[in-house]
């Protein structure tokens, strides 16, 4: 993550600032006011330094012979015509108040809603892709996404545009004022900016590279933190508190580093700009004096050139900071548009089927691996999500890919679960079992075979209708921030509370919730954090139910919980998989053994299948995975009656 954020691209990219616009397009107007209130207040501001010069020329030096566009307007008295201009001089600063008004609530709004739909756009983007992109892409680099870099483009579409087009504005009033009004004058001023040149660009060069340690600092400081704060239990348990502070403030200390080299910059570079505009306004008071000694100028045109010279210099320090905010949006941008064009490798088929039984499964010879390799002999190919893809015909007579290498997760399985039947899946870790459950549930396509309910490929299901078919408690609960409530609803609005609690009661969870101190409305932090795993797992469970699928899915779902609550959940079983079609993965194979059949996977292949008996029967893998689970619970017992004898 860290390493992605160095990368800096170029100040600007018409490609990508050409998609950026498109963001405004819907603010066409908002945008369209604020442009042209910038290009009405850089006219004002440029008219100032102008006024004093006709004051200075008419009133307080007068020049015969000297007209100006204002002279029908202004009286011949002193007193009265500089009034007069001293009230235009007020009024076009109160002109330029409300421009800049007007400016800045209409970009800072169309800033605003852009950043809105642009983290609309990528949250939607992101609920589109399969979990296979969220396993190669850290959650933190995601967040960034729609935080860090949306607000670095915000900030060039609010501060960095706005404040160029302004000062590009002002640039060019000014020096067609200077150049119209005396242009030996104004080459003198323009002379400096050879030297301001180099200056900017030494500037940019070190801000830049500080900039861009800023960002790599503060992405490692944020991983740093992440990491230790979440894993805190375990540097107090191992007394790591001081190994962490003394890492942490090496990492600090770099981002310090880079600030710190990055305001040395800003504390050389404005005062060198203001050293040489000093020494242009100097030129322009020794050259543009003696001229006007020798009248070959007015005093009011060598009063406006000093205003004018000293306005000149701002707008050029303003867009050498602005640079480092162009290119860091352009950098932000192109990332998040990397995001954005990433395609979702997992969508609903244009023409969709519907099956309508009653919630029949079949496993036809399915092949799946998650990373899969380029193979001279299958016809496949590897796709931009790493998954191994084949154009070769399905069924039991077509030949099989090489199965040789650890690529293929699932080796040509094939089963059949009847509606309403309870088979569990058993078999050592790493084996596939949480593998079926997430091709079923289409999270992953398979590479070859095929995934059928009621006869209908799960390809060719609506991704919604496929999954809202499923109730599925996993071996970790998530529960978000809210209300007990509002985690077994997770928002669906037709569970009403009578759902609610009729799922808490059936799971056995109602008597534990009605002991919190506001029932289902009890708070729930981030996590579930104040709640035990139990508490957690019996609140998904009821969660499940809640919902009323046609299929149950349990994975490892009593594997991290207590023996009581594995006793509650076991009799609340019984009532959640009558009338469903219901899959189980269990390492206990106490809990399966009422299951009508049990899938026994052993490297990614189906072994045996069978009920309870009839595997023990066969003296096979499950004769063994049960006689090593008995032999560890005949140990436990053994060492429980032995401490009895002892005491």
């Amino acid at each position: 993550m860290a390493s992605e954020e160095e990368v800096l691209g170029k100040a600007y990219d018409s490609r990508l600032m050409k998609r950026l616009l498109t963001y405004l397009r819907p603010y066409k107007w908002q945008v369209g006011i604020a442009l042209a209130s910038i290009l009405l207040k850089a006219g004002a501001d440029v008219l100032g330094p102008y006024l004093t010069k006709v004051v200075v020329d008419r009133y307080l030096a007068p020049v015969r012979g000297l007209h100006t566009p204002l002279d029908r307007f202004l009286s011949n008295k002193a007193l009265v015509g500089i009034a007069q201009i001293a009230t235009l001089y007020v009024g076009l600063l109160i002109f330029s108040f409300l421009l800049e008004y007007l400016q800045t609530y209409y970009m800072q709004w169309a800033g605003q809603k852009t950043m809105f739909d642009m983290r609309a756009q990528i949250f939607r983007h992101l609920q589109r892709m399969h979990i296979g992109f969220y396993d190669k892409n850290p959650v933190g680099r995601l967040v960034t996404r729609v935080t860090t870099d949306v607000d670095a483009v915000n900030e060039m579409f609010t501060s960095g545009v706005v404040s160029i087009f302004e000062d590009v504005f002002v640039l060019a009033g000014i020096i067609a004022i200077m150049l119209r009004m005396n242009w030996k004058l104004a080459l003198i001023t323009f002379a400096v900016l050879p030297l301001i040149g180099i200056a900017t660009k030494i500037f940019r060069d070190k801000v830049r590279d500080s900039y861009r340690r800023i960002r790599v600092a503060i992405a490692r400081i944020n991983a740093y933190l992440q990491e230790h704060v979440s894993g805190m239990v375990v540097l107090q348990l191992f007394n790591r508190e001081e190994r962490a502070y003394d890492k942490f403030s090496e990492v600090n200390s770099v981002h310090m580093d880079a600030y710190k080299d990055a305001i040395m910059a800003h504390a050389v570079y404005y005062p060198v700009v203001e050293v040489l505009s000093a020494i242009a306004i100097a030129s322009v008071i020794w050259f543009g004096g003696n001229d006007v000694i020798r009248n070959a100028t007015t005093l009011g045109v060598l009063v406006a050139f000093i205003q004018y010279a000293q306005r000149f210099f701002r707008p050029i320090q303003d867009l050498s900071e602005k640079y480092n905010i162009l290119q860091s949006a352009m950098a932000s941008s192109e990332r998040i548009f990397k995001l954005l064009d990433t395609p979702a490798e997992i969508t609903s088929p244009t023409v969709t089927q519907t099956p309508n039984g009653p919630g029949r499964i079949e496993f036809d010879h399915v092949w799946f691996a998650y990373r899969s390799v380029r193979r001279e002999n299958d016809g496949g190919h590897v796709s931009s999500a790493g998954l191994l893809k084949t154009s070769s015909p399905t069924g039991a007579d077509a030949r099989p890919p090489q199965a040789e290498g650890p690529d293929w997760v699932l080796r040509d399985v094939s089963f059949a679960i009847e509606p309403g039947e309870t088979v569990a899946f058993v078999g050592h870790t790493g084996a596939g079992k949480t593998t079926i459950i997430s091709l079923l549930m289409r999270f992953y396509d398979v590479q070859k075979g095929a995934i059928r309910i009621d006869g209908v490929d799960v390809k060719e299901m609506d991704l919604v209708d496929l999954r809202r078919r499923f109730g599925v408690v996993l071996q970790d609960p998530f529960l978000f921030s809210g209300t007990v409530a509002s985690n077994i609803r997770l928002g669906t609005s037709d569970i009403n509370d009578e759902d609610v609690e009729k799922a808490a009661e059936d799971v056995n969870l109602a008597d534990f919730i009605r002991t919190l101190p506001n029932g289902f409305d009890e708070e729930v932090r981030e996590r579930g954090s104040t709640l035990s795993t139990g508490q957690k797992q019996l609140i998904s469970f009821a969660r499940a139910l809640a919902h009323d699928p046609k299929i149950l899915v349990l994975d490892e779902a009593t594997s991290s919980v207590d023996t009581e609550t594995e006793f509650r959940v076991r009799d609340a079983l019984s009532r959640m998989v009558e009338g469903r079609t219901s899959v189980i993965i269990a390492h206990r194979l106490s809990t399966i053994q009422r299951a009508d059949k049990i899938v026994v996977m052993h490297k990614g292949q189906v072994r045996e299948m069978g009920s309870h008996q009839q595997l023990l029967a066969q003296h096979g893998i499950y004769y063994k995975l049960y006689q090593l689970q008995y032999k560890d619970q005949e140990v436990a017992s053994g060492s429980q009656v032995t401490a009895g004898a002892d005491d």
